[in-house]
């Protein structure tokens, strides 16, 4: 708990730390002296001797005194700390995340960082303002008691040695039980809470299926084993509690068991036998406060532990020299591989390079590494083997803010911030002016929007843009783009989900960023594929081939299969099987399609038109999305 405490702090605090424990141990020890001190001034008492009781209750005030000035001196170190902790321990953990690789931002990892941040908090402020104090004082009070005990009477000493290990062996079998109960429990809490916020942004979802009001099972089972799990933990945890107060009992019996058998037999007297029993008593008061607090300390341990291992987690190395940027908007991969954690290489010795201001679209196969390339020229990761360069540098050898400065992102799901239409363009570059904000919103489509908004520009979009369309969205992510007028910009199926129209807006941008940047984009739709300057086509991590549009159609391999597929799927519509229309004289599904005939449906899909071509009819003019059109 010390160890894991003192990581939380951080070094400013350690010093602090130190002085707090060594304020507690002294505390303890001086407490443990004033309890000793009690067997002579009661030997004196019992025995007459005034003048004596008199000396020995001097020197047991001086011992009580300063028992009190080390106890106001921990108590004010622990508060001060509980303090700092408030104050710092969020900026702390802040500081640190900013520099974990993206990668490790997973759902549950965000979780579990929420979870700790709050919980971990208080949990620190509660361990030195009411838990570390007992903690301490109920090992190192009874031990110096025990050292006191063999000074004044061996015997008696040596019983209290004999119990000690039972009671260490007591207190660790029931503190290891309840920290693994405490962290099932903790973990079914966790699942809970994901689950609870899961039910509760997927509403429309959920109703939609009717499951608004007959439960939704995956919430219902998670609230269930959590129900289960803090069941079982207070089953688990009252008995070996029990269990633990039992030994410290059992222990004092055994004191006074001996105690008696030597007063029996005169080898000690009844008046020493009282004064050291009494002693054995405070013996006794500091254990049995521990022995009812171990469960609190080891989940308070476990939130401690937690908390500490964010701290753990291995920031990307920083860059602290500015590698010169030779070639501004190049990109370029060198026998590049690199895999998740201890899974195989998603990549396998990846050789590439993008020239500034071309377009190049990568293409491939669901997991064969289209966005692994983009997350690790972001870095995202680090690669296990091999270089990523932008513009001419390694970008290990990038400081962070300043590789960012080079890239701009426009990916699938975009998210928008709960602030104005135009606050969220100015994230890509907030010094920019309003005019430079109108541009670059005219250019993505998004002046459009704005007319259309109550209150235009000032316009709220809600948490994650919830009051725009997805296509509306993702205008606005291109906009930041254009605003940004970074060297690079990496696309990550930013039209796979557009309508036409939207679309078209997107496309139009991505025409204007191609005159000033580089771009990386993954697609599908033949119009992004065909103006690309080079296509990479991934195949399991590998490049299977290179080239232009017209080149790889020449070579015959995996693109030109794909690009075949595309022309046979255009103009495949549904219609009724009873009545094939007139749209069964119209021309085949063979017929050439012009470049710019869009389809959306995976890289690696079958050419054959599927399991409903028999009530399928080309009319001739498909609409050049690649999906069905509408059944008749």
């Amino acid at each position: 708990m010390i160890r894991h405490l003192a990581k939380i702090l951080g070094p400013a605090h350690r010093g602090a730390l130190r002085r707090y424990l060594a304020w507690l141990v002294g505390y303890a020890v001086l407490e443990g002296v004033a309890m000793a001190c009690l067997v002579p001034v009661l030997r004196a008492v019992f025995e007459g001797d005034t003048g004596r009781a008199l000396r020995m209750l001097a020197v047991l005030a001086a011992a009580v005194l300063a028992t009190c000035v080390a106890r106001y001196q921990q108590a004010m170190q622990g508060f001060r700390l509980a303090l700092a902790t408030l104050g710092t321990l969020h900026e702390r953990l802040g500081d640190h995340v900013v520099k974990l690789p993206l990668g490790w931002f997973t759902s549950e990892k965000v979780g579990r960082l929420s979870r700790s941040a709050t919980t971990g908090t208080f949990m620190v402020t509660n361990v030195f303002a009411h838990m570390l104090t007992p903690a301490v004082s109920g090992v190192v009070t009874p031990a110096t008691v025990l050292a006191a005990m063999l000074v004044l009477d061996w015997r008696l000493g040596l019983v209290l040695l004999v119990c000690a290990p039972l009671l260490y062996a007591t207190h660790r079998w029931s503190a290891s039980w309840i920290g693994r109960s405490e962290e099932q429990r903790d973990a079914a809490d966790a699942l809970a809470g994901s689950r609870v916020v899961e039910f509760a942004r997927n509403q429309r979802t959920l109703r939609a299926f009717g499951r608004g009001v007959e439960g939704y099972a995956p919430l219902e089972e998670a609230i269930e084993r959590r129900s289960r799990a803090g069941g079982r933990m207070l089953g688990e945890t009252m008995p070996r509690l029990l269990a633990n107060g039992l030994a410290v009992q059992l222990s004092f019996a055994a004191l006074v068991a001996a105690g008696v058998a030597l007063a029996l037999r005169d080898a000690i007297e009844p008046v020493a036998l009282v004064a050291l029993l009494a002693l054995a008593a405070r013996f006794v008061g500091p254990l049995s406060e521990a022995a009812g607090m171990s469960g609190m300390l080891r989940m308070a341990g476990n939130d401690l532990r937690r908390l500490a291992a964010l701290f753990d987690e291995r920031p990307l190395p920083e860059a602290t020299a500015k590698a010169p940027l030779e070639r501004p908007g190049e990109i370029a991969f060198e026998h590049v591989t690199f895999g998740y954690e201890e899974d195989a290489p998603v990549l396998r010795d990846v050789s590439l390079r993008v020239p500034p201001r071309t377009m190049t679209a990568v293409v491939g196969a669901s997991g064969s590494g289209k966005t692994t390339l983009t997350r690790l020229i972001t870095r995202f990761f680090d690669v296990d083997a091999g270089t990523v360069r932008v513009g001419g540098a390694d970008v290990r050898e990038l400081p962070t803010a300043r590789l960012m400065d080079q890239l701009s992102l426009v990916m699938q799901d975009v998210y928008l911030f709960d602030d104005t239409l135009e606050g969220n363009i100015r994230v890509g570059r907030p010094s920019a002016t309003d005019a430079e904000v109108r541009e670059a919103a005219r250019l993505a489509g998004v002046d459009e929007i704005v007319h259309r908004l109550p209150q235009g520009w000032r316009t709220p979009v809600g948490e994650g843009g919830a009051a725009l369309s997805g296509g509306e969205r993702q205008r606005v992510s291109v906009a930041r783009a254009v605003l940004k007028a970074a060297p690079v910009v990496l696309l990550d199926e930013a039209t796979a989900a557009l309508d036409p129209e939207n679309e078209r807006y997107v496309q139009e941008a991505l025409r204007t960023l191609m005159r000033t940047s580089t771009l990386v984009v993954i697609a599908h739709k033949l119009p992004t594929v065909v103006a690309a300057d080079q296509i990479v086509v991934l195949d399991e991590g590998r490049i299977a081939e290179r080239g232009t549009h017209e080149e790889l159609l020449a070579a015959g391999g995996r693109y030109s299969r794909f690009w075949e597929q595309r022309r046979r799927s255009r103009g495949w519509r549904l219609v009724g099987a009873e009545d094939p229309g007139p749209e069964a004289a119209a021309a085949p599904p063979d017929a050439a399609a012009p470049p710019d005939a869009a389809a959306s449906a995976p890289f690696a899909s079958s050419s054959a038109p599927g399991p409903a071509a028999a009530a399928a009819r080309s009319d001739g003019h498909g609409d050049g999305s690649g999906s069905t059109g509408a059944a008749r």
